[in-house]
């Protein structure tokens, strides 16, 4: 993400309580913050979802229109993801095409969502080499304070759980809910001097030498993993990280989307 400029007090304060096992917030570096979800937050998209992670928020809406498939997929739907990034949310964006960030949060969001199966594209296939529903999932950040990865993650998978196919509008029969087949939650962890956090705030961000986000479906099984920033992970950390993102995958799922 894009850097916040901190002062040289701050970032060797963070340091200090990092290397205590500290945060600012008074988390352990393990520890996520609590997640709020509301869906049906759009009234005029096919699902929806307003996603709060700490004191970050982003909203999230799915589109879907009637199209031409891809040549060489005929028979699956098509599905696209967007990233806003305003300067409503963060003094460090700026308004135009969407840069360097927002592409980035777009494409690991997708992974996770495309390698985790979570829609079934075959069954929005209307004619095979001729129609299908294209789909687009577009995030807007709110409020910026970090980690917009896990946060968008979250709420799409909510606006999928709500979603609806609008095949009344075009003719198409009833409406229907999107073929949801699996809920990929992803957790991202980062380095701090030395240390492996989860969940990073803005400052913590910032001060950041890497950054890991792992995503896993159900079984516990890894769909996705993304590396950021130019540092690294030693092996233990990255076992360390796989384990929690699948705990924390479990209780998101259970606790926050309502599932098993």
């Amino acid at each position: 993400m894009s850097k916040n400029i901190l002062s040289d007090i701050s970032r060797d304060f963070i340091y200090k309580l990092i290397e205590k096992g500290q945060r600012l917030d008074g988390r352990a570096k393990t520890e996520f913050r609590k997640v709020e979800v509301e869906t049906g937050y759009i009234g005029t998209a096919e699902g929806s979802a307003s996603v709060r992670l700490g004191n970050t928020r982003a909203v999230v809406g799915i589109k879907s229109i009637l199209g031409e498939p891809y040549a060489d997929t005929p028979d699956t739907g098509v599905l696209t993801t967007n990233v806003e990034l305003i300067p409503l949310a963060s003094e460090n964006f700026e308004s135009g095409p969407p840069g360097r960030d927002a592409i980035e949060i777009a494409r690991v969001v997708d992974r996770g969502i495309r390698e985790g199966k979570a829609i079934d594209l075959e069954k929005l296939c209307v004619t095979p080499g001729e129609e299908v529903w294209i789909n687009f999932i577009d995030i807007h950040a709110l409020d910026y304070d970090g980690n917009l990865f896990d946060c968008a993650n979250i709420g799409v998978n909510a606006a999928l759980k709500s979603a609806m196919v609008p095949a009344s509008q075009h003719d198409k029969g009833e409406d229907y809910p999107f073929p949801v087949k699996h809920y990929p939650i992803s957790a991202t962890f980062v380095k701090i001097s030395g240390h492996m956090v989860a969940d990073p705030t803005y400052d913590e961000e910032s001060v950041a030498s890497s950054r890991l986000t792992i995503a896993t479906v159900e079984n516990g099984n890894l769909c996705a993993m993304q590396k950021g920033l130019g540092g690294s992970f030693t092996r233990q950390e990255v076992d360390q990280a796989m384990e929690i993102a699948i705990e924390w995958g479990k209780k998101v799922r259970s606790e926050v989307l309502n599932i098993g």
